[in-house]
């Protein structure tokens, strides 16, 4: 039996990890905790065999040595906060992304767990993607040879979430588009190949799309319930562009919450000397062979990866093995959104 606690009981909770923990035998949630109680007894309602208690103080929670394990499932700024108090609490911890709104913290995080000796494990989901792991395997494999460059954009058409709310007020979430949606797919092209490091970048961040946010027209915003446009802050980066050189390969990218282009386009073009492979984001992707010039795809199933995330924490915790989400394997791609933010600040390349 493994008994955690649940901080936070907002989307990622409703839309990843509660349905994950309803397919893991022998789980129990003793506490799920939201500072808006009604939220906590949502899933209470909804999950009455998996949820014990509610709570709106996690500090119960941490106070309970039957509580192993805590979801630190919070807005970005309480990450930090939650995830501390829980390691010295003596729990392992799953804090989901972005590590903190800041490199620096991220460090402290990690070094308190490993003084602690607890697991703590970053939500970068795409790391237990199936098309992903198979393209780092490919990666492994040679079928690409030499990749020299990987091009990502995540951009969308004026959908910038809950507007004046948390998601754009820099203090709490630590930036925009690029901390929400860029730091899953740099991780997971990281990932892909195969621990790349850092050498020097080079950022542009633009706040255009709703500098009035009272006359901020949109396609569609996501987190509304949580937007503030009449007294609200929007100091965050609604589009992004950059340049990142590593060890192994350049990565350039543009992401946009907001944009006026109606185009969804979500994808990662992955850039070899014998093949290359364009990954739809969240699906599955296509091989294009430099010799034969045909275009390869493959058949597969793709497993939950939220449920795969999940279980592999608690492996983790049981075996002692740190896996791929660790704390301590996300921490390059903590640098470098950091270090992109830099570069955007002072409008200069960065040497890492």
């Amino acid at each position: 039996m493994k008994t955690i606690a649940v901080v936070g009981c907002g989307r990622i909770a409703r839309g990843a990890h509660f349905p994950a923990f309803a397919k893991i035998e022998g789980l129990k949630v003793k506490y799920a905790c939201d500072l808006i109680i009604e939220k906590a007894q949502a899933f209470k309602d909804e999950y009455p065999e998996l949820v014990e208690n509610v709570i709106s103080d996690y500090k119960i929670a941490l106070a309970d040595p039957e509580v192993e394990a805590v979801f630190v499932l919070t807005p970005n700024y309480a990450h930090y906060t939650v995830t501390m108090d829980a390691l010295r609490a003596g729990k392992h911890v799953m804090c989901e992304k972005p590590i903190t709104v800041n490199y620096k913290l991220s460090c402290e995080m990690a070094e308190e767990a490993k003084k602690q000796g607890k697991m703590l494990n970053i939500g970068v989901c795409n790391r237990y993607h199936k098309s992903v792991e198979m393209l780092r395997e490919l990666n492994e494999e040679g079928k690409f040879g030499n990749i020299y460059h990987v091009y990502c954009s995540f951009r969308s058409h004026r959908s910038i979430p809950g507007l004046g709310g948390a998601f754009t007020t820099k203090s709490q979430s630590g930036g925009g588009v690029l901390i929400d949606w860029g730091v899953h797919f740099l991780d997971l092209i990281l990932y892909i190949l195969g621990g790349a490091k850092l050498n020097n970048v080079t950022c542009d961040t633009y706040c255009e799309m709703a500098k009035n946010m009272k006359e901020y027209t949109y396609k569609n915003m996501w987190a509304e319930d949580t937007s503030n446009t009449e007294s609200g802050t929007n100091d965050v980066d609604d589009f992004v562009t950059g340049y990142v050189r590593t060890d192994k390969a350049s990565i350039s990218f543009n992401g946009a919450w907001a944009q006026n282009i109606e185009e969804k386009e979500m994808f990662i073009d992955i850039l070899g000397d014998k093949a290359g492979a364009r990954l739809q984001y969240g699906k599955k992707f296509v091989i294009y062979n430099g010799d034969t010039l045909e275009t390869e795809t493959f058949d597969y199933d793709i497993p939950d990866m939220y449920e795969r995330e999940d279980r592999a924490f608690f492996e983790a915790i049981d075996s002692g093995i740190k896996d791929r989400n660790n704390i301590e394997n996300i921490l390059e791609s903590a640098k470098l959104l950091d270090s992109l933010y830099a570069s955007a600040d002072i409008r200069k390349e960065i040497e890492l």
